[in-house]
């Protein structure tokens, strides 16, 4: 019978020692699952935090870009010729370094993805710079074709405005399966 108790003993030994290797190696398992999902979901939010960021800056600086074209209310409440080109004139100057601004920050958007968004804000920063010429255009000449051709950009300039900042809000809106 002692024989038989030392291979109870034994045998319990042995049941105790492999469920405590099975048991350790399935909290590593979830340990280790755990990590790799804090880790991602951590990823997930520095990308939509940076995403965000670039995305205000290019939003920001189409805006200054606007407030600049927005002037052109001023221009339409100017009844000399003079006062017109004064401030068609100063305008333009103004643009030139919102667009610069615009091109800054569409660099960052294109770094920070994804691809549609980044196309977007491209076709924002074109559409603006297109506005550009037209906008000097005005400068001296009263002509309706002119300023219908600036009214006509500045139209493709906002759908495009538009159309970015909806693709924008897409791309950091969180689904169930992310967050």
């Amino acid at each position: 019978m002692a024989n038989s108790g030392l291979w109870v003993g034994v045998l319990t030994a042995l049941t105790a020692l492999g469920a405590s290797y099975i048991t350790a190696r399935a909290t590593s398992r979830a340990a280790l699952a755990q990590a790799r999902t804090t880790a991602t979901a951590e990823a997930l939010r520095e990308q939509r935090d940076r995403r965000r960021s670039s995305y205000r800056e290019m939003m920001s600086c189409a805006h200054a870009f606007s407030e600049v074209t927005w002037q052109i209310d001023d221009v339409d409440a100017t009844h000399d010729r003079e006062g017109k080109d004064r401030i068609l004139t100063l305008m333009y100057e103004r643009v030139g370094p919102t667009i610069g601004n615009m091109n800054k920050a569409n660099h960052e958007v294109r770094l920070d993805g994804p691809a549609e968004v980044s196309a977007a804000a491209e076709h924002v920063r074109q559409m603006a710079r297109r506005l550009q010429p037209l906008l000097k255009a005005l400068i001296g000449d009263d002509s309706p074709e002119r300023r219908s051709d600036y009214d006509a950009a500045y139209r493709d300039f906002r759908d495009a405005y538009v159309t970015f900042i909806g693709l924008a809000r897409q791309a950091l809106e969180v689904t169930e399966e992310e967050g």
